[in-house]
């Protein structure tokens, strides 16, 4: 079986990780002689995006397609540099999987969102990922191709985590009355995709999300109490002079239900909470490597 990944970050290298424990063989793409260069290294094999033919010939035996890049300006890249190929090299993957954000859903002053939800998207970026969900679903339909969407919240993990910015000084308790977001450990993620992998369904929308949406000043003081420090002062949101983009962050609220991935997946969060996220990262189970390990 071979997975084939548009964009190898934070998200991209989890999916690849389990992937390849699991038996796969990882394609990944690359733009640059850095991002060659990590993708070896991680035992993995490396598509330059400059090269069609090496595109063309990657995608033709692809079992798996999961695109992780975020639309720009001109639209998806993941589908502006695939689908030429995907229709020369003749290619039909079981599955195709497309990460878009809990955005698209604005803001819900800290009610609940489904799948069935009205898109309401209340940032340029954020209707960008409307289109782009949009667009993979036509193609898909025009193509004969089983398309999945994955909407997700804040992704964490080892190396990206409230720990990092605790130890780095830059983790700051910003209250915001009522705010609340949703979050997922990146490994929890890995693991929706996978089972969707197992029950591909033509079309589909999936929350990936874990059980308990939180403010951020309660997720940044738990983890400096595991940290043994003292949590940083609590700071209003009028008084944070946040960037553009953070207010934006901030000018949502929501809780985002999981349900549906739970019903038809058969998928359960391993961290269903921060709690148990943070915990993980501090202490990894018996066995196990960090994330961001090798």
């Amino acid at each position: 079986m071979r997975l084939f990944l548009f964009g190898y970050g934070f998200s991209g290298r989890a999916m690849a990780r389990r992937m390849a424990g699991k038996g796969w063989e990882v394609f990944a793409t690359y733009r640059d002689d850095a991002g060659a260069a990590r993708i070896a290294a991680d035992g993995h094999r490396g598509v330059d995006l400059g090269d069609r033919d090496a595109v063309t010939e990657a995608l033709s035996r692809a079992s798996a397609l999961l695109v992780t890049a975020p639309p720009g300006p001109q639209g998806c890249p993941g589908l502006n540099s695939l689908v030429g190929p995907l229709a020369q090299a003749g290619a039909f993957p079981d599955w195709i999987g497309y990460l878009s954000t809990t955005g698209v859903y604005g803001d819900r002053r800290g009610g609940w969102v489904t799948e069935e939800s009205r898109l309401a998207a209340q940032s340029v970026e954020g209707a960008r990922r409307v289109g782009a969900e949009r667009d993979w679903w036509e193609v898909g339909r025009g193509m004969g191709l089983t398309v999945c969407v994955f909407r997700l919240p804040g992704i964490y993990g080892p190396g990206r985590s409230a720990f990092d910015r605790l130890r780095e000084g830059r983790a700051r308790r910003i209250v915001a009355e009522g705010q609340v977001f949703s979050r997922i450990h990146v490994d929890d993620l890995a693991a929706g995709l996978e089972a969707s992998i197992a029950r591909p369904r033509a079309g589909a929308a999936y929350n990936l999300c874990d059980d308990e949406p939180a403010p951020n000043s309660e997720v940044i003081a738990h983890a400096a109490r595991l940290l043994g420090l003292e949590p940083p002062p609590e700071v209003r949101l009028e008084d944070a002079q946040l960037t553009p983009a953070a207010m934006r962050f901030y000018a949502e609220s929501k809780r985002v239900s999981n349900a549906r991935a739970k019903a038809e997946l058969g998928w359960r969060p391993r961290y269903p909470t921060y709690r148990e996220g943070l915990a993980a990262i501090l202490a990894p189970p018996l066995g196990e490597l960090p994330a961001n390990a090798g």
